[in-house]
């Protein structure tokens, strides 16, 4: 598998510079393009995890949120750019949809077929159960319905204080669960996850110059793809809802649905529920409100609001997951259950 994104990485870079200077046909190019980003983004991910190793299950699942998110929001800034409001607000409802209902079910099903019941922290679980219930049934909701009584100026006022508040308390949550209450709940029974018995991958200067290497590349690489979505939308028939909601999120999340599936398939649940719960917290209290305030700099503004269907979307995308992940346990059915969860709302979204 390295080798392979190693070769794609190398033919893939050279192809999409060359195919964006001389004009390539677009269809192709999109593919050229999504092919490029997921295969750099398996660098960024194999150097998250090797940073990991060194950091310990919770520094290290943060990392890989943070860094599989640096190349949705890469993409995004430049669909904001390009006046795409409505693939940036779909995409994020696809990162929320994707790491809750796809990565996380993919990591349960893959790692409840090797084990036959799985655990993790159950105090991590219920922390994080709060949170998604604050961020996406409260800060994204409200909005919503506020924003039917509003101007478009009213709108974009309440927009910009929800995503302060929420950029606060997402800091005051990291504050909380890595200095002040850091190591206070620990998983009592432990579910064999040793961090740092396991040799990492690469040193630590290795892998923060593949990551920044990585990181540049997806930058360049996910420009030109912004430029290929009104074109192969009109080709396939697709909506900006379905091109952001799918597309957009599959490929700008690939970082961390490998990591976390990798994670799991070697029994380091923590680590894996991490990277999903994780990244969709940051997604909804961090990356969505910091675009927010980006899109203060382009021609048009985006507020927090959500169409209906993506808000009743991620809503039942989160009290699935905390329904099903609160015990602190799993297996391969619950992971079969997120799919199905998944593929349901999917063909909703694709016939929209």
């Amino acid at each position: 598998m390295n080798k392979i994104f190693l070769i794609l990485v190398l033919a893939g870079v050279p192809l999409s510079v060359t195919g964006s200077l001389l004009h390539w046909p677009t269809v192709m190019m999109f593919g050229v393009y999504c092919v490029t980003i997921i295969a750099l983004a398996g660098y960024m991910g194999r150097a998250t995890e090797s940073l990991a190793v060194i950091s310990g299950p919770r520094i290290g699942g943060l990392l890989n949120a943070t860094f599989g998110n640096a190349v949705e929001l890469i993409i995004s800034i430049f669909a904001l750019k390009a006046g795409l409001i409505g693939v940036v607000l779909a995409s994020l409802t696809g990162s929320v949809l994707g790491n809750l209902l796809l990565v996380a079910g993919l990591s349960f099903f893959v790692g409840g077929i090797k084990f036959k019941r799985q655990k993790f922290n159950v105090f991590d679980a219920r922390h994080n159960s709060g949170l998604l219930m604050f961020a996406i049934i409260v800060a994204f909701v409200i909005p919503e319905v506020f924003a039917q009584e509003m101007d478009e100026a009213a709108t974009m006022t309440m927009s910009l204080g929800v995503s302060g508040i929420l950029i606060a308390l997402y800091l005051f949550a990291l504050f909380f669960k890595l200095v002040t209450h850091r190591g206070v709940y620990q998983h009592e029974e432990g579910n064999g996850e040793h961090a740092h018995e396991e040799e990492p991958e690469w040193s630590k200067g290795k892998a923060l110059l593949i990551l920044a290497a990585s990181t540049a590349a997806v930058a360049y690489v996910s420009e030109s793809l912004v430029h290929t979505f009104e074109e192969v939308g009109s080709t396939f028939g697709w909506s900006d809802l379905f091109i952001g909601v799918i597309i957009v999120a599959i490929v700008g999340n690939a970082a961390e649905h490998a990591s976390a599936i990798i994670m799991a398939y070697k029994n380091k649940m923590d680590i894996a529920v991490e990277i999903a719960v994780g990244s969709t917290l940051q997604i909804a209290m961090f990356v969505a409100p910091v675009l927010v305030f980006i899109s203060l700099f382009f021609e048009t503004s985006m507020p927090l609001v959500f169409t209906l269907p993506e808000l009743v979307a991620m809503v039942s995308a989160v009290l699935v997951t905390i329904i099903i992940s609160n015990d602190g346990e799993t297996n391969w059915f619950e992971g079969l259950t997120l799919l199905a969860a998944y593929f349901i709302m999917g063909i909703g979204f694709y016939l929209l």
